[in-house]
């Protein structure tokens, strides 16, 4: 056979191989393509969450200050003397009548004595200008005594009667004056502030102490005037302290007025006794929430929610549990749960946890939530 009979029968046999695998090629990347179509695997599995309706409180959060139920303010009321003692401190719970500050009472002592003295030369006076009253009385009409000499006795009488009651009533000035020197707590309560100290000189009007009366706090919570109307009159309310804990209130009094620059009114909240001197104080700012009644509430749990660019979100699951993310309206927040207010059907399936780590049209497989773990019951005592 020749060279070129021989080239002839290899590009012969070369091109029969080309014709059978060109649609070998074709069928198997066919197939290729189709395999997988029909076999899409999920995602993510998930839990489904469906919305729930609880009766829940209606809250209104608020900011205010902590303040004296009333603040008594004592004073002396006696003046020019020097206070000797005194007998309590900021933060001490005193009783009424408690004595509180000693004063100098040596000088109003003296000065007592010698009231009292002239108590007894008045009497003594008035004692000798009834007898001759009596005398003038006695012969009145006769030649004994004339009728000027029996006046003059008659008007010694009663003006020794009179010196005897301003005597008497300058006595009783000085006991009174006396008694001042003693500064006596006017209720139950406790020591706010101390704004004197030992050997400073009294004077009439002066604040010496405060007191908070029976130990009573208040939150005088700012509250926007178009809320105010919502308010009830013994209402409960709570105030956060700074450490996180509560102390729950009532509401005692809500004011008439609103501050024409920030139109917010007030709302007088009593607080308890045990909040007196605890993590609450006087003067400090807090937030606290006032309870508007309660209301029907469609919740998910807080899991659910998927939060972008300041917006809230649900993923929902379709018939062909591909997911779809919804925008929703939220509002009240209660443990782990929050409350839709717009944006969801109530009978929608949604996507309980995990929603970060899927985004739309992702096909999801859907499994039963796992029942709650609950704790080992305690085994029964021996009879």
């Amino acid at each position: 056979m020749t060279a070129d009979s021989r080239s002839a029968s290899r590009h012969r046999r070369l091109g029969l191989a080309l014709v059978v695998a060109i649609p070998l090629l074709g069928i198997g990347a066919q197939g290729a393509a189709e395999s997988p179509a029909g076999a899409a695997r999920p995602a993510l599995t998930v839990t489904l969450a469906a919305p729930e309706t609880h009766e829940w409180p209606r809250l209104l959060a608020a900011t205010g200050t902590i303040a004296a139920w009333q603040e008594a303010v004592i004073g002396a009321e006696i003046g020019g003397y020097r206070v000797t003692e005194v007998l309590v401190d900021v933060g001490d719970r005193v009783r009424e009548g408690q004595l509180l500050i000693r004063i100098d009472s040596d000088t109003v002592a003296a000065e007592l004595d010698q009231a009292r003295a002239s108590v007894a030369e008045a009497e003594a006076m008035l004692a000798q200008a009834r007898d001759d009253g009596d005398r003038a009385r006695q012969v009145k009409g006769t030649a004994a005594m004339s009728a000027q000499q029996a006046s003059q006795y008659l008007t010694s009488e009663q003006t020794a009667l009179a010196r005897l009651v301003a005597a008497r009533a300058k006595v009783r000035t000085e006991e009174l004056r006396l008694t001042q020197t003693r500064v006596l707590a006017p209720d139950d309560g406790v020591i706010s502030a101390r704004l004197v100290s030992m050997g400073s000189l009294a004077q009439p009007g002066q604040d010496l102490l405060r007191l908070i009366r029976g130990g009573r706090l208040e939150w005088r919570a700012e509250v926007p005037a178009t809320e105010l109307s919502r308010l009830a009159i013994g209402g409960e309310a709570s105030v956060i302290t700074p450490d996180g804990g509560r102390f729950s209130g009532r509401i005692r009094q809500v004011a008439p007025t609103v501050d024409p620059r920030t139109l917010t009114g007030l709302v007088y909240v009593d607080l308890p006794l045990e909040a007196t001197g605890t993590a609450l104080r006087a003067g400090m700012f807090v937030r606290g929430e006032l309870d508007l009644g309660r209301s029907e509430a469609l919740t998910l749990p807080q899991s659910a929610l998927l939060l972008r660019d300041g917006f809230a979100y649900v993923l929902r699951i379709g018939a062909d549990d591909r997911v779809t993310r919804v925008k929703v309206q939220v509002d009240r927040r209660l443990g782990d749960r929050v409350e839709i207010v717009g944006g969801l059907d109530p009978t929608a399936r949604v996507v309980a946890s995990g929603t970060g780590f899927l985004t739309d049209g992702d096909r999801v497989r859907v499994v039963e939530a796992p029942p709650p773990i609950l704790p080992p019951a305690e085994p029964a005592s021996p009879r």
